[in-house]
């Protein structure tokens, strides 16, 4: 038998994948438990959890059940907790009022996780008015229906400061208004809460795949967000928002959605030195969701793929609603 030496090929990536050990020891993006924040929403007025039909597993909490999440977050490892509050209809007016109520909904909640898990899991809150408007935009409306951004940015002063004072630790404004880093960092400030950081929603795009979200918070909304939200054919335009936050003393930026935008992922990564995350958005995860259910794909490598693509993009944290399934599975 002839043994011919030096034939193509000669290099052999795959020597590399042989085993699950050897793929395990030179994969290049690792997930951790702490590189995961829980999004949560809590209903008022509600003594059980009220499922989300569009999101299979996702409930709308009741205060006792919000608790228990954020203790189960706690012990599998996840970082964060992201609160939206979801008020009783009644509560909605045209300026969110409920959301600027030191006894509002989200503010009792914030309480509530503080006093259950103190500072084991960084506990952060939504900082917009879609929740508490009875027209569903994230700012108040002037004369002619459109979104007044001055106007709007006065109420995100007072959102910040009640949420403060509530204990939150980190604040997220996710309402696209221009300035709104800087006024509420500003209020944050004068008000004594320095050390509450602002997560900067920086490049947070007009999606389709918020829909099954609308549900999850009991969405009023009349019309669109286009106007304030950014035009999903655009990237340079993130690269503006995010000069624009950065100097306006944002701690941390976002790219929101996830998977639709990893290039500005990837862009928003290379470009700064504080930490960047990511949200895998409802639609997202309804779409994982509903084809696993169908049996059309394998549900658990289909989580850990889109996670890890997304940690590939450059993302330092990640929210998504498997926070803490995955978080155990990785522990």
């Amino acid at each position: 038998m002839s043994t011919t030496y030096g034939t193509f090929p000669g290099a052999r990536p795959r020597r590399l994948r042989t085993t699950p050990a050897m793929r395990r020891m030179v994969a290049e993006h690792r997930l951790h438990p702490s590189d995961l924040i829980l999004p949560a929403f809590v209903r008022e007025g509600v003594s059980e959890p009220v499922p989300i039909s569009a999101m299979p597993g996702v409930v709308q909490h009741s205060r006792d059940t919000l608790r228990k999440a954020a203790v189960e977050a706690v012990a599998a490892g996840v970082s964060g907790i992201m609160l939206f509050g979801v008020p009783e209809e009644a509560k909605k007016d045209a300026l969110g009022t409920a959301g600027t109520d030191p006894d509002g909904i989200l503010q009792v909640a914030i309480r509530d996780v503080k006093a259950e898990v103190g500072d084991e899991l960084v506990i952060m809150s939504d900082l917009c008015l879609d929740e508490f408007t009875d027209h569903g935009h994230c700012g108040v409306l002037d004369a002619e229906g459109r979104v007044d951004n001055d106007a709007t940015l006065e109420r995100y002063a007072e959102m910040a400061q009640v949420q403060a004072d509530a204990g939150v630790h980190v604040v997220g404004p996710s309402g696209m208004m221009d300035g709104q880093v800087g006024v509420i960092r500003d209020a944050l400030d004068q008000t004594g809460h320095e050390d509450v950081s602002v997560l900067a929603y920086t490049a947070k795009y007009a999606s389709a795949f918020y829909g099954p979200f609308r549900e999850a918070v009991g969405s009023s909304l009349q019309g669109d967000r286009k106007t304030y939200q950014q035009d999903p054919a655009n990237l340079r335009e993130s690269m503006r928002e995010l000069a624009l936050d950065l100097e306006e003393g944002a701690d941390m930026v976002m790219v929101k959605p996830a998977l639709p935008y990893l290039d500005v992922l990837a862009k928003v990564a290379e470009a700064v030195d504080v930490p960047v995350a990511a949200y895998q958005i409802s639609g997202e995860y309804a779409m994982v969701e509903a084809a696993a259910a169908n049996g059309w794909i394998d549900r658990e490598r289909a989580i850990l793929e889109t996670l890890t693509g997304i940690k590939r993009a450059g993302a330092n944290m990640i929210l998504t609603y498997w926070a803490t399934e995955v978080a155990r599975q990785l522990g």
